[in-house]
């Protein structure tokens, strides 16, 4: 798929203004890259597709047969149900970095405004979460007028977090929704695994799907730092540490991978889709892999 991502760059989003003027130049460039995609000469053996068309619902389409065919189809006779979506995003302190002009709290708040926006087009109950240790701020999942705009509303008013504790607000989330629905979680996960997998796996328990985006500064992945030696302060404690940047940089990627590795293969074990985000990415990417999520999970 080749969306026009010049409305959709995270730089360029960051000067747009307001989260709704954001969220609606994402969602209408991502949708204008799906009219535009080339559907047209291929023959199709099952008589349940038909060719994608402009004002089609993008979670029909059959993203299996996109991926091997790179056209777009719908699935002519799927059922169309509302569903409850839960947004929840992470506010922690660790948050706020930012290498370049976005920082991941940003990102974080353009990528759950867009969905919103998004959802709330397709008709389905939205709801959002902000949180940190604990629960900051709770709208519940609805399908209302002025509904949409309160959730941009508490993206843009977000409090500044503490630190982060990512198994005590997903198990009480977990318990507090007891209706099955989609959760989506938006988190750089800088914490211990076992409890996250724990919190996740108490949403998979109780019948939840759930897509999880896990969203970091290119330098905590890439650590190309050009100074030899930097300070470098933990966002969540405030402690420093000075570190030599060329003797620290292969062990530092070499962890980075393993740690998002076993996120990956903890979530493929319990069926959530897990997406690897950086903060210079396009988010036409990330609406994409919500879709197809979607799909896999319909």
């Amino acid at each position: 798929m080749s969306a026009p991502t010049r409305f959709i760059r995270p730089d360029v989003l960051a000067r747009l203004g307001t989260l709704e003027l954001v969220a609606r130049a994402v969602v209408e460039g991502f949708m204008a890259g799906l009219h535009q995609s080339p559907y047209k000469g291929f023959s199709v053996e099952f008589m349940e597709y038909r060719p994608y068309m402009p004002g089609d619902d993008p979670l029909r389409i059959d993203w299996k047969l996109f991926a091997r065919t790179d056209r777009l189809y719908m699935k002519e006779f799927e059922d169309e149900t509302n569903t409850r979506m839960h947004l929840l995003v992470d506010i922690s302190r660790s948050m706020h970095y930012g290498s370049g002009t976005v920082t991941k709290q940003t990102y974080a708040s353009y990528l759950a405004a867009s969905l919103a926006y998004f959802i709330d087009r397709q008709q389905d109950a939205v709801g959002l979460t902000l949180f940190d240790h604990d629960v900051r701020d709770r709208l519940p999942a609805r399908r209302a007028a002025g509904h949409l705009p309160l959730i941009l509303k508490h993206l843009e008013d977000a409090p500044p977090g503490a630190q982060t504790n990512l198994g005590k607000p997903l198990h009480l989330l977990a318990d507090l929704y007891t209706q099955r629905g989609f959760v989506v979680l938006i988190s750089d996960l800088l914490d211990d695994v076992d409890p996250l997998v724990d919190g996740l796996k108490h949403f998979r328990y109780n019948g939840h799907e759930v897509i999880v985006f896990h969203l970091l500064d290119p330098q905590e992945v890439h650590f190309d730092f050009e100074d030899e030696a930097i300070e470098f302060e933990d966002l969540e404690t405030g402690a420093t540490k000075l570190v030599l940047t060329r003797e620290a940089r292969d062990v530092y990627r070499d962890n980075v991978s393993r740690f998002c590795d076993t996120l990956k293969r903890a979530c493929s074990r319990l069926g959530i889709d897990y997406t690897l985000l950086t903060t210079d990415q396009p988010l036409d990417h990330a609406l994409f892999h919500y879709l197809a999520a979607r799909s896999r999970r319909a």
